[in-house]
């Protein structure tokens, strides 16, 4: 400590507190030297690196996958992020995305929405599928990936494989019969349904996928087997009061809000040897919320009955094995779309036999699940988050974070953390654009240990990979910023890998 007066000579006063120096990091390989001055850190470092704890400024890392391969810290590869909108919940995915391919896992983005993750895809050299009225659709009765391997397996395992098929085909078209009447399909409907298809599959040449109007066709035809499943008795008056309300329901979706999207050929089918793969739905306006939800619904049924397949010809020894990483981005959408989607959503979820799997869940706040009709449906949406083995948190207001600790077990400083980062900006931000004080933070929740709060700083690459205000550039800057943007993408990926 200097004496009261300081000492003699220039700069020799006394100073209130001193910059802290620049902090390094390295292993105790490439600094042995400097071992006796290292100190240990309780912050987790399997994984992808995140950034930085907030407190202690360790690195901490971290994802699904790696959390519960090797780690062991969570007991399901899945993950349930929350926070208000533009705080970086999908600059954090990213940060994902680009770590787990690094390592041999395949990144799927089932339904981008902005789009966010599809330049990302680009520079890994993936694979970019449109969806949308002119842009491409979906075929819902091709069993895609699953219905080929099924057929290149062979025997038991390929029959078993193509009962699965059958039983996604199934699921989402009773998915997107449910937005269109806005209520879920009767049980005796699903059974005529199931008949149905079955009828259909038996009688379509191999190598090739049935319509939606080959559907209708099998209906208005009423064959024995699907006659039997309505107890019709011989009465046609019979079958047609049991169809009937399927049948306009199935012709709601040809000419009603959803178009032509899911009654023609599927325009690409996702290429199981992508290194990656995005279904860009941006395409699809804002207002057309029906359309919405039913393309995120097939893309997350097609996304993930090709990691069925895939894994299904590992199983067989065809192929080698390969783990997966599906992104499904602003969750609220589809369920918010019509009352009984939630166990759609479920149902596709459940059925991706997650081994080999991890998933990142996204949406805005717990009030996206209780905006729902039915507490049936209500209590679903909220067990998404129960069973998630990890739950990040972004800025939330106090109400939020105190329904959320009722669920994940947060204690009362770390609601009071997480609800000061939804804090707007101060009012004297001059020059660029202030940030708000939660951008880049989140809280990481694992069972009932203590949260770990992280700050995340991108890098340049990845501020140009994930650039969500690419709109609000001025028209004299648009050109420097497009040739900008291409250069970067180039320096990620300098091979092209550009499919569209």
């Amino acid at each position: 400590m200097p004496p009261a007066r300081g000492w003699h000579g220039p700069g020799g006063g006394q100073i209130g507190n001193l910059d802290p120096p620049t902090m390094w990091r390295a292993t105790t390989v490439q600094a042995c030297g400097l071992w006796p001055f290292a100190a240990g850190s309780g912050a987790p470092m399997t994984g992808v690196p995140l950034g930085q704890h907030l407190f202690t400024g360790a690195t901490v890392c971290g994802d699904p996958l790696s959390w519960f391969t090797r780690a062991h810290y969570i007991s399901n590869p899945s993950l349930f992020m929350l926070g208000m909108p533009g705080l970086g919940k999908s600059t954090l995915i990213n940060r994902m995305l680009i770590g787990l391919a690094a390592t041999g896992v395949v990144p799927l983005v089932l339904g981008d929405l902005k789009p966010d993750y599809a330049d990302t895809v680009r520079a890994l050299g993936g694979q970019i599928i449109s969806i949308g009225r002119g842009a491409g659709g979906i075929n819902i009765l091709d069993p895609g990936a699953m219905g080929a391997a099924a057929v290149r397996i062979g025997g038991e395992a390929g029959r078993l494989l193509a009962a699965e098929a059958h039983g996604r085909v199934l699921n989402v078209v009773a998915a997107l019969i449910t937005i269109v009447r806005n209520r879920p399909m009767d049980d005796h409907e699903q059974s005529v349904l199931s008949a149905a298809l079955h009828h259909l599959r038996e009688r379509t040449p191999p190598g090739t996928a049935p319509l939606l109007p080959d559907l209708l066709r099998v209906l208005t035809e009423g064959p024995d087997r699907v006659r039997a499943v309505t107890l019709d008795r011989g009465d046609d008056t019979r079958y047609r009061d049991a169809v009937d309300p399927l049948h306009r329901s199935l012709l709601g979706i040809l000419d009603g809000p959803l178009g032509d999207t899911f009654a023609s050929e599927t325009s690409t089918r996702i290429d199981l040897n992508a290194t990656a793969v995005c279904i860009d739905i941006s395409r699809i306006g804002e207002a057309d919320t029906q359309l919405t939800a039913a393309a995120m619904l097939a893309a997350w049924s097609d996304g993930l009955g090709t990691v069925a397949a895939s894994h299904a010809l590992a199983d067989a020894g065809l192929t080698p094995r390969r783990w997966f990483f599906t992104v499904l981005d602003e969750l609220w959408r589809p369920l918010r779309a019509a009352s009984g989607i939630v166990d759609r959503i479920d149902a596709l979820t459940r059925l991706n036999r997650t081994l080999g799997l991890g998933d990142a869940k996204i949406t805005h706040t717990l009030k996206d699940a209780e905006a729902l009709g039915t507490d049936s449906d209500r209590a679903k949406a909220r067990g998404f988050v129960e069973r998630a083995g990890m739950v990040v948190v972004a800025g939330l207001p106090r109400q939020e974070m105190e329904e959320l600790g009722r669920i994940v077990g947060l204690t009362r400083r770390e609601i009071a953390l997480v609800s000061s980062w939804s804090s707007p900006p101060g009012w004297a931000a001059h020059g660029d654009r202030e940030e708000p004080p939660g951008r880049g933070r989140f809280l990481i929740k694992v069972g009932g240990r203590p949260g770990i709060p992280i700050q995340v700083a991108i890098t340049d690459t990845e501020r140009h990979l994930h650039d969500t205000n690419k709109r609000w550039v001025p028209n004299d800057r648009a050109a420097e910023h497009a040739a900008e943007h291409m250069r970067r993408l180039t320096e990620v990926n300098p091979n092209g890998g550009w499919n569209a």
